[in-house]
């Protein structure tokens, strides 16, 4: 049920003293700080908007790989939004990976229970689970979200593996070929990232099955990055969230992307991670380039 409005007050603080949305991201915990609920909070903050993070399982993972996922079970999950649902109002859903079939018609349920509220979902690339696991994932996903999903955000390759698994051609799908399977399950508008292009550039582009919204083109960066998808759908989030037109918050969300990634650091042994707060840190006259806070890698991976 929508949220109630609030009782009235003698309170000092008001709608205006706070972020000026709020996003329900709905997200696994992951320990390394990588992805999951951390790279929606501190993405969503940083934009200047409000995280209410709901979480659906756990990793164990460390910075190079995933080793196991523990759901929660639906019932955990729908308990955790509704209750908060039914005191804040809610500008955006934010969807990641939620670890199950049940999950994901929880959320399904919930989002047509607040159907004027537009959500976003980022498909990861799920090569690291059991085949037979992400078979079932991904048709429920097909099923349940994608006709409540507002925009769609994914890897290039990610989204044409899952959405257009028969494709014959020789040539590689356009963000518009993605966009109109997706359209085929309700998705108005897809954001595919990462499609590659010719001297060491990817391009990322929003679109819907008849149309070319924006398109932003960037330098790759020779590294392995973990979180960047969460990173980068957690910000279109709240850039939606807070009023911003969606062909502008795409492309600010894209840009702060990319300054998260060249400020990106390596804590551990393995991949770099996005640093969602580059513009937190002091500067100092002989701080190090963004390249020295890595070592190259011949990969460029923006999962």
């Amino acid at each position: 049920m929508p949220a109630s409005p609030p009782p009235e007050t003698d309170d000092e603080f008001d709608d205006d003293d706070g972020p000026t949305g709020c996003v329900m991201a709905f997200n696994a915990n992951d320990p390394s700080g990588a992805g999951g609920t951390s790279a929606d909070l501190f993405a969503i903050a940083s934009v200047g908007a409000h995280a209410m993070p709901v979480t659906t399982g756990v990793y164990a993972r460390d910075t190079t790989e995933i080793h196991d996922f523990f759901p929660l079970d639906d019932e955990a999950v729908t308990e955790q939004a509704r209750i908060i649902l039914e005191d804040v109002p809610v500008q955006v859903f934010k969807v990641g990976f939620v670890g199950s079939p049940e999950n994901l018609s929880a959320i399904a349920e919930l989002s047509s229970d607040y159907s004027d509220v537009p959500l976003v979902a980022y498909m990861p690339d799920l090569s690291w689970w059991q085949e037979d696991k992400i078979d079932l994932y991904l048709d429920a996903f097909n099923e349940l979200l994608l006709p409540q999903t507002t925009v769609l955000v994914g890897n290039h390759s990610t989204l044409s593996r899952w959405l257009l698994p028969d494709w014959s051609s020789e040539r590689s799908p356009t963000a518009r070929d993605i966009a109109k399977a997706a359209n085929a399950y309700g998705v108005p508008y897809t954001l595919v990232t990462g499609i590659p292009l010719p001297e060491q550039f990817i391009e990322n582009t929003l679109c819907t099955p008849t149309s070319v919204l924006c398109s932003e083109k960037y330098e790759r960066f020779e590294a392995v990055f973990t979180g960047a998808g969460d990173t980068l759908s957690a910000a279109l989030a709240a850039l939606i969230a807070s009023g911003t037109e969606l062909a502008e918050a795409t492309t600010e969300a894209l840009s702060y992307l990319d300054r998260c990634l060249e400020a990106g650091f390596r804590p551990g042994m393995g991949n770099v991670i996005p640093d969602r707060l580059f513009w937190a840190h002091p500067e100092t006259d002989d701080e190090a380039t963004p390249e020295s806070n890595f070592e190259i890698s011949p990969n460029d991976t923006r999962h």
